[in-house]
């Protein structure tokens, strides 16, 4: 779908920003884009819709070459979403998801209601349409960036360090939400980020841009955790690349322990000696917090434990991997990470031995 062959970006004052470039993004995947600041990766991406002409080499889109293609022609057929959102500030927020079907000579009418239907996609309460987008939170704001990314239904979507201006939690949620949406909808994306944890989670294939605008690896996540092709990849990803290899190995299978649980209403006929841990559950079983001999209550996300849709806070779903096993027993004051089924009901607890002893099985990748 996209090819890069021997593409380089030098600019007037002999300042190289992409060196020989060569790699292809497959239809239907999403490949990032990762590296430190002023790598190359942007401007790499920033090609691909000819916002940034190559210098020389091939760049190809569909089998043609992007700088045979009338620009805007090329630009309403790729998906743009940037850091921030860009939203027009004095349209509505349906009417900046409308935008690009407008354009392409769709109806208002017709593009609006579109639109809705888009809004609701991407998680966005359909009374939020109405509004402007200084009404909206970070967050949303990136949901209707997204929203108008895809409204004209385009087979390519780029999308530039999309998440990096919000909080952590709306990040993590956002990032959840891109997994879901390519799950359903199999565009050809490039995402372009500095962050190596956001590109292992989202990215089927990671490039890691050095400096000089020079491509050190372009692999699947398993395998730049595993083989870093150099030192400077190794360097980049960072000294616990052994740990983050374990989100690819699954969790099932791992023992279950005993967990001691209390009701909310039991707590204060709780009796425990030091060190000893309870785990306080909602009336429906659902895990809330644990708590010992002092009645301090810990890892309370939200109004549950189990409102951590990332399995943290002690929280383990069995379906997991391995490092979320390990970050649940690691994070819990209890020893034990707390596994529950698909009822939210507690089923036993989670050792770290047994996720390192787990390790000693776990396939290798060559």
């Amino acid at each position: 779908m996209i090819t890069f062959e021997n593409v380089t970006k030098k600019y007037p004052d002999g300042t190289v920003a992409v060196d020989d470039l060569t790699l292809d993004v497959p239809e239907g995947t999403l490949a990032v884009f990762v590296g430190p600041s002023g790598c190359g990766k942007t401007t790499s991406m920033r090609m691909i819709n000819r916002m940034i002409e190559p210098t020389s080499g091939s760049l190809t889109v569909d089998g043609k070459d992007v700088t045979q293609v009338d620009a805007v022609k090329l630009r309403l057929g790729i998906g743009y979403v940037i850091q921030s959102a860009g939203l027009m500030p004095h349209l509505k927020v349906v009417d900046n998801v409308a935008t690009v079907p407008v354009l392409m000579g769709e109806s208002r009418r017709t593009a609006r209601k579109n639109a809705m239907g888009v809004l609701e996609r991407v998680g966005l309460d359909p009374k939020l349409a109405n509004r402007y987008p200084a009404q909206l939170s970070g967050g949303q704001q990136q949901r209707v960036g997204v929203a108008r990314a895809l409204a004209a239904d385009p087979p390519i979507l780029l999308m530039d360090e999309p998440f990096s201006a919000v909080d952590p939690v709306v990040r993590e949620e956002l990032q959840t939400e891109i997994l879901r949406l390519q799950s359903e909808l199999r565009k050809t994306i490039v995402f372009v980020t500095h962050d190596i944890d956001e590109a292992i989670k989202l990215g089927e294939k990671v490039a890691v841009f050095g400096r000089g605008g020079v491509l050190q690896q372009y692999d699947a996540p398993r395998r730049l955790l595993s083989n870093p092709a150099n030192d400077f990849v190794a360097g980049f990803i960072g000294a616990d690349r052994g740990y983050r290899g374990l989100q690819f190995t699954p969790g099932s299978g791992l023992p279950l322990h005993d967990v001691r649980t209390v009701s909310e209403s039991g707590v204060d006929a709780l009796d425990l000696g030091p060190g000893e841990w309870a785990l306080v559950t909602h009336p429906d079983g659902s895990p809330y917090a644990w708590i010992d001999v002092n009645g301090v209550g810990l890892h309370r996300q939200g109004k549950s434990l189990y409102d951590s849709t990332i399995a943290g806070g002690s929280l383990f779903v069995p379906d997991g991997t391995l490092r979320l096993a390990l970050d649940a027993a690691l994070s819990s004051p209890a020893g034990l990470g707390v596994a529950v089924d698909a009822r939210k009901q507690v089923i036993g607890g989670i050792k770290a031995d047994d996720v390192v002893a787990a390790l000693k099985n776990r396939p290798r990748t060559t």
